[in-house]
C-alpha cells in the first residue's frame, strides 16, 4: 500500500527499507511515490536534473539485493560517479552529451545495499562553487526558502533530502561540498575520512585527495548505515583509511562516544566575518555538549587562510584542467568561449599558468594540515565550529559569472573558512542541523575528529541527534514551513 505523505515524511532510509522487507509496501511503490514528489515539487526547486524512471523500474524488476536499504530510492550527483551508458555532464555544455564510461565503485556498492537509483542531482559546473545555480540549467532554490542559496557543490543532493524527494542522496565534499549544502538546507552530512569510500574505477582519488565521496541524509543512523555498505578499499585503491573497530551503526545505536574534549571555534583563521547567528548556534551546540558530560574549551585557529586558500584552488583548478583536456581530446577541440563559466575558465587558465613545481608545493603544504590538526588531535578529541560564516544567503551570491577570479576566490574563501582544512588533512568531519535563524532558515553546526575517528563523529552526531532532535523538523516544499 502506498504511504501517505506523513508516512513518507516521517520515515528515514533504514524505515523505507524495513517497510518492504516486511511486505507493506514495494519497493516500486516507493520509486513512484520519490518520483511523484520531484513531478509535484522540484518546478520550484531545481534539485534534480534528470530522471530516469526506465532504468529504476528495470532494475526493480530485475530483483533488488537484499541489503540495508533494499527499496530505497535515491539520486546521484550530477558531478560525481558515474554510471556506465547513462549521461553525466558535470553541469556543464562543454560536457553536455558526455556518457560515463564505467560505473563507479562506490554506485555498484549502493545497489548491493538495495538502492534504487532514480536520477541525478544538481550541482555547480564540475563542483567548483559552494552554491548551485550553473548556467548549464537552473539554479537549485533552499527548499526552507527559495529565495535563499541551497550551498554547493550537492546542493541538490542536499535540497532532495530536505525536500523529502528522497531520504538520502549521494554527494562529494572536497571542500565542504557535502557539509555546506547540510548546513543550507538543514539536513546530516558527513564527509568520511580520505580514503574511506573508494573512488574507482577511473581514478585513485579525487583532487588529489581532497574530494570524499559518501551521502546527504536526514538521520544519522541512515549515513552510518549507508557508510558501512560503501567503505573499504577496492582492487588498485591507492590507500585506505583504517579500518573500523566494529560496524558503525553499533556506534550510532550506542550513542555513547564517552567524555570528549572538545575545541570550540567561533572566529574565522584571519578574523574574518562570522554571522551571530552562526556564532549562537556553536556557542549553543557547546553548552548542549557540556550538559551532555564534554569538557569544551574556547580555541581559536592558528592558521594562514589566504596561503591555504591559494594552495587549495590552484590544486582544484588543475584538476578542472585535467578535466578539460581529457574533454577536449575526447571530442577533438577545446572548449568555446560560451560552454565554460568564466570563474571554471579563469581557475583552468590558473592552472595551466602554474608550473608542475608549484602545483606540487601547493599539494605539499596542503598536506602539512594533517600535521596541524594532528598536533590538535592530539589534545581535543573534537573540533567543534561554524561550517559557513553566515546563514543561507539570498540567489547570486558566488557567482560563477564573476569576471575577476581574484575576487571570486575572496568571497569564498570568506564564506567558508572553517571546512577545507578538514579535505586537506584527510579527516572525517560532519555538519549537524542544530541552530536556527529568528526566521527558521537552518545553520549548520560542524565537527571534526581526527584522522580514522570516523566512528567517533558518528557516535557524537548520534548523541546530539537524541539531545536535539532534527529529523520531524522540516520545511514546506514551497517555501518555509
Amino acid at each position: 500500500m502506498p504511504l501517505t505523505d506523513a508516512e513518507w515524511d516521517a520515515a528515514d532510509g533504514l524505515a523505507l527499507a524495513d517497510l518492504v522487507r516486511r511486505g507493506a509496501v514495494t519497493a516500486r511503490e516507493l520509486a513512484e511515490a520519490a518520483l511523484a514528489r520531484i513531478d509535484r515539487h522540484d518546478g520550484r526547486i531545481g534539485a534534480v536534473v534528470r530522471t530516469d524512471p526506465e532504468g529504476a523500474f528495470a532494475e526493480i524488476g530485475r530483483g533488488l539485493p537484499d541489503g540495508p536499504f533494499r527499496g530505497v530510492p535515491f539520486l546521484l550527483k550530477e558531478v560525481g560517479p558515474g554510471d556506465a551508458g547513462r549521461p553525466i555532464t558535470s553541469n556543464s555544455r562543454f560536457f553536455d552529451g558526455n556518457v560515463a564510461k564505467a560505473t563507479g565503485t562506490i554506485v555498484e556498492r549502493h545497489r548491493a545495499a538495495g538502492l534504487v537509483i532514480l536520477g541525478r542531482t544538481n550541482s555547480p559546473e564540475l563542483g567548483l562553487c559552494p552554491a548551485t545555480e550553473p548556467a548549464f540549467g537552473r539554479p537549485t532554490r533552499n527548499p526552507w526558502d527559495p529565495e535563499r542559496q541551497a550551498g554547493g557543490s550537492s546542493g541538490g543532493a542536499a535540497a532532495a533530502v530536505a525536500a523529502r524527494y528522497v531520504p538520502m542522496a549521494q554527494g562529494g565534499d572536497g571542500g565542504g561540498s557535502i557539509r555546506l549544502p547540510a548546513a543550507h538546507c538543514g539536513v546530516y552530512g558527513l564527509k568520511p575520512t580520505r580514503g574511506r569510500t573508494p573512488a574507482g574505477p577511473l581514478a585513485g582519488e579525487s583532487w588529489s585527495g581532497l574530494v570524499c565521496t559518501h551521502a546527504l541524509t536526514r538521520t544519522v543512523r541512515d549515513s552510518a548505515a549507508l557508510l558501512d555498505a560503501t567503505h573499504g578499499p577496492a582492487p588498485g585503491d591507492p590507500y585506505a583509511a583504517p579500518s573500523p573497530v566494529r560496524p558503525y551503526i553499533e556506534e550510532v545505536l550506542r550513542a555513547d562516544p564517552g567524555r570528549l574534549g572538545v575545541a570550540m571555534v567561533t572566529a574565522a583563521p584571519g578574523g574574518g566575518r562570522v554571522d551571530p547567528a552562526v556564532v549562537a548556534a556553536v556557542e549553543a551546540t557547546g553548552r548542549l555538549l557540556a550538559g551532555l558530560g564534554h569538557a569544551v574549551e574556547p580555541w581559536a585557529m592558528p592558521f594562514d587562510l589566504e596561503r591555504h586558500a591559494d594552495d587549495f584552488w590552484l590544486v582544484v583548478g588543475t584538476a578542472a584542467a585535467a578535466q578539460v583536456a581529457a574533454r577536449t581530446a575526447a571530442i577533438g577541440r577545446p572548449p568555446r568561449e560560451d560552454e565554460l563559466e568564466p570563474v571554471t575558465r579563469a581557475l583552468v587558465d590558473h592552472a595551466n599558468r602554474a608550473s608542475a613545481v608549484a602545483h606540487y608545493a601547493a599539494i605539499q603544504r596542503l598536506h602539512l594540515t594533517g600535521r596541524d590538526l594532528g598536533a590538535v588531535f592530539a589534545r581535543y578529541d573534537v573540533i567543534l565550529s561554524p561550517v559557513f560564516a553566515d546563514p543561507p544567503l539570498p540567489l547570486g551570491c558566488f557567482s560563477m559569472a564573476t569576471p575577476s577570479l581574484d575576487d571570486y576566490v575572496a568571497e569564498a574563501r570568506a564564506g567558508m573558512p572553517f571546512t577545507s582544512w578538514h579535505n586537506a588533512a584527510g579527516c572525517p568531519a560532519a555538519s549537524l542541523p542544530l541552530g536556527w535563524t529568528a526566521d527558521g532558515l537552518p545553520i549548520g553546526v560542524q565537527i571534526a575528529c581526527a584522522h580514522g575517528r570516523d566512528d567517533r563523529v558518528l557516535a557524537l552526531s548520534a548523541q546530539l541527534e537524541a539531545a536535539a532532535p532534527w529529523a520531524a523538523r522540516r520545511p514546506g516544499v514551497t517555501g518555509r514551513g
